[in-house]
């Protein structure tokens, strides 16, 4: 009896307490609405307010707004789009929930889009919403988790030609090495919050490359930061964060560009972008995007040809339902980039670039010597509005990617020195292929007067891995501190020769997972300015195991679930303005079954967990022309299985034991601002602290080698004249710093240390109404500096671009 009656006062307490806000939700209204363009397309970046009250928003790239939490009564809405004139409308708020009526300006898309990008307060530098980052339409105050958001705007003053350039702009985000082009994990891998990543993600759903990704067709970046298992999964995003790039989308009006860009090292890059309704209804859109790049290396040997290609369509049947069918065809042929593989078993004698007296202009490779990595996405989806309150959206993405040539690289492998360097090199034949379906349900409703937004999905992926590649072999031995004779005996037909007579069996395999997905999020408004969000999924793996086509014998076949959990608070100090926030995520790795040599060691294991826990602050003030996010994160790594030595009747035995963990945190400023019209500035700042607290001797205690720089600097700062003869001409200058990078951290071997850099890129344009002019110089000092994760690799000297584009 005592408990149920202090369980009654609790909760009769739980109510008291709640019972402002809920008083406070029963007189308030959130005001959804649209803004159209003339030609019936939905306007984006268009400033919604109410006069009287300081409540106002943007719309999205849909047209689409929201004001939350309006009191009742009557307002003046006043759309504005910047340079345009603006149009009101009187409204009477009386009801929770209201639908705005329609608002159509007088300009089509085409203007619209040039006087928001150029017009006066305009941000393009900076997006105000994400569809993707928690699988819902949150703003970035209204969203508890930190992410870096990279334009094409941004894109296009820096003349970046291509993705590794582009996420110069991220902060906490720094290149480990560049895209191999092996099977498997060719793409680039980058360092984010001290643990390794690929480009993985397209419009929120599996798209891997074993080559590179061509930026002919992003519409934004999505750096995402910390483990994101919960709506993720684990088997295509790591514990620092993820990439995830959002690809341009049809539009209702007529229009284009065409671009030529040529640059340092015969580079060559032609562009195209054309978008167009296809019937007269206007319910049919298409846009087609495609480039042709062709560069040489910086080095005496290398180059790379690429063509891509990325037509998209959009039907509009109803006011309900949309259907979206892309493809993305990429296709690449270059050669090996030069990366100098340290030995891992011996105490190094070189523990710098400058002491290992390489002649880094040399490549070390042949003309002849390339890889292929044709990469195909096929994506649709179809969105349909159940109601006013629910959503149905259903996509399905088949990606395949192929490695079809020659991989090599260079290793230090002698016993005594740091210069007689083994070439290798294989002939690749492989294939992957990914099926992605996920279903995804999101609500907007009130139980009790408190608003909830949800998602709820499924998610089904499917890996498939085949490979037919020749063995490994070492072609031969060069002393890389002199000119060797042997450095230029290198070529296709003698590697074929080699591989012919070589003895060891190659790789003819096949192996296949199944992962099913379960996930829901739900933001809770518990007032105004409180949100809460609590998220959590269940993954289920099913590895089919690897099969020996020659022998047909499958073996390493697994199956695992994992629970992973988020969580996150946000209050908002100054509504639309400032708010603090602070989230507890969860990510997750399967870890196969392990040959244990003693049966009283078990031989199944646990998922790797990552819990991170963080709290920050951000800003998004004077009508976006202010945007800043500071946080702290704490990562703990748990499960990690490593290797021990247990000795039982005087024999030692290596057993598996999944007892290791991993540290990793530290903080990061981002700002994106535009303080005056035509000046827009970026800026991120990141520190990480990265250590293995539980690990194998050899690397307890020490930072990990996939950490890159403990500090990372990022900044770009552009001007764009606005009056006057000089109207149109604008100026940009920027560049990117790093700390020292230790890229072998071992006892066996001591350290190999990258140094630190200071890189400086400068802009000068010309942007007219149908055309624009550009040139840009990277690395203006002409700078060394290397990147590497166990690896030597010289970054691009000094280098000058030059562009025209014509719009129509």
């Amino acid at each position: 009896m005592r408990s149920r009656s202090y369980l009654t006062f609790l909760f009769v307490n739980i109510q008291f307490l709640f019972l402002p806000f809920l008083s406070q939700a029963q007189q308030k209204a959130d005001l959804k609405g649209t803004v159209l363009t003339a030609d019936g397309k939905g306007a984006e970046g268009v400033s919604v307010t109410l006069k009287g009250i300081s409540r106002g928003t943007s719309t999205d790239h849909e047209g689409q707004y929201e004001i939350k939490q309006v009191p009742f009564g009557s307002y003046i809405l006043r759309v504005t789009a910047l340079g345009l004139s603006a149009q009101e409308l009187q409204i009477e708020v009386s009801s929770a929930k209201m639908e705005v009526p329609v608002v159509t300006l007088t300009e089509n898309a085409a203007a619209l889009n040039e006087v928001v990008v150029n017009g006066v307060g305009a941000n393009p530098y900076t997006r105000r919403k994400s569809n993707f980052v928690s699988k819902l339409p949150l703003s970035n105050l209204e969203n508890p988790q930190v992410y870096t958001t990279i334009t094409k705007e941004v894109l296009k003053d820096q003349i970046a030609t291509n993705f590794n350039d582009a996420l110069k702009n991220s902060s906490g985000l720094d290149k480990l090495w560049s895209s191999t082009g092996r099977g498997g994990d060719g793409a680039a891998y980058f360092t984010l919050r001290g643990f390794a990543t690929q480009p993985s993600l397209i419009n929120g759903i599996a798209a891997v490359t074993n080559g590179d990704l061509d930026p002919a067709n992003i519409e934004q970046i999505e750096v995402v930061k910390g483990p994101s298992g919960t709506l993720y999964g684990g088997a295509l995003v790591n514990f620092g964060g993820l990439i995830n790039v959002v690809t341009k989308h049809p539009l209702d009006s007529v229009g284009g560009e065409v671009s030529y860009t040529v640059g340092s090292f015969a580079q060559h890059r032609v562009t195209a972008d054309v978008y167009s309704p296809l019937n007269t209804k206007r319910n049919l859109l298409g846009r087609l995007n495609a480039a042709y790049h062709t560069q040489n290396s910086f080095q005496d040997v290398g180059f790379r040809k690429s063509f891509f290609v990325a037509p998209s369509f959009e039907f509009r049947p109803n006011s309900r339902l949309t259907i979206n069918a892309d493809a993305e065809l990429y296709y690449y042929k270059g050669t090996n980039p030069l990366m100098v593989f340290l030995n891992r078993s011996r105490q190094l004698v070189a523990r710098t670039p400058d002491e290992l007296q390489f002649d880094f202009d040399k490549s070390y490779t042949s003309e002849d010597i390339t890889v292929k990595t044709p990469t195909m996405n096929l994506r649709g989806q179809i969105q349909y509005k159940l109601s006013n309150q629910w959503t149905s959206r259903t996509t399905i993405n088949y990606n395949r990617r192929k490695s079809d040539g020659y991989y090599q690289y260079v290793m230090y492998l002698e016993a005594d020195n740091d210069t007689l360097l083994s070439r290798y090199v294989a002939n690749v034949d492989a294939v992957s292929k990914i099926l992605n379906v996920q279903q995804n349900f999101t609500g907007d409703f009130r139980i009790g007067g408190l608003r909830n937004r949800l998602v709820a999905g499924l998610d089904f992926l499917r890996q498939v891995n085949e490979n037919n590649n020749s063995p490994y072999i070492l072609f031969d031995r060069v002393n890389s501190s002199y000119n060797d004779p042997n450095y230029a005996n290198y070529n296709r037909q003698l590697v074929d020769e080699r591989l012919a007579e070589a003895t060891q069996p190659g790789t003819y395999t096949k192996a296949a997972t199944n992962v099913y997905g379960a996930y829901f999020s739900n933001i809770l408004n518990v007032s105004d300015q409180l949100l809460v969000m609590a998220s959590l999924r269940v993954d289920h793996f099913q590895g089919q195991g690897t099969t020996n086509l020659s022998t047909g014998v499958t073996s390493g076949d697994y199956n695992q679930t994992a629970l992973s959990p988020k969580f996150g608070v946000v209050y908002q100090l100054i509504p639309n303005r400032i708010s603090i926030f602070a989230n507890y995520m969860n990510g997750f790795r399967n870890v196969a079954p392990a040959d244990q040599p003693l049966a009283d060691y078990p031989s199944t294991f646990k998922p790797q967990q990552a819990n991170q826990w963080e709290g920050g602050v951000k800003l998004d003030i004077l009508d976006n022309r202010l945007s800043f996010t500071a946080s702290y994160y704490d990562i703990l790594v748990k499960n990690v299985t490593r290797s021990i030595a247990v000795i039982r009747d005087s024999i030692s035995y290596n057993v598996t034991v999944q007892d290791g963990s991993q540290l990793s945190r530290g903080f990061e400023l981002d700002l994106n601002a535009r303080p005056i019209e035509g000046l827009n500035v970026i800026f991120g700042y990141s520190n990480n602290f990265s250590k293995l607290t539980k690990a194998d001797e050899s690397v307890n205690n020490r930072r990990p080698v996939s950490a890159g720089p403990k500090h990372l600097l990022n900044y770009w700062i552009s001007y764009r004249f606005h009056q006057g003869l000089i109207n149109g001409f604008g100026l940009g200058f920027g560049g990117n710093s790093a700390s020292e990078n230790i890229i072998t951290n071992d006892l066996r071997t001591g350290n190999f240390t990258l140094p630190a850099y200071t890189v400086l890129n400068a802009s000068i344009f010309y942007d007219h109404r149908k055309f624009r002019i550009g040139l840009k110089m990277d690395n203006l000092s002409d700078k060394e500096y290397f990147k590497g994760w166990t690896t030597v690799e010289p970054q691009m000297p000094r280098s000058f671009l030059a562009n025209l584009t014509y719009k129509f």
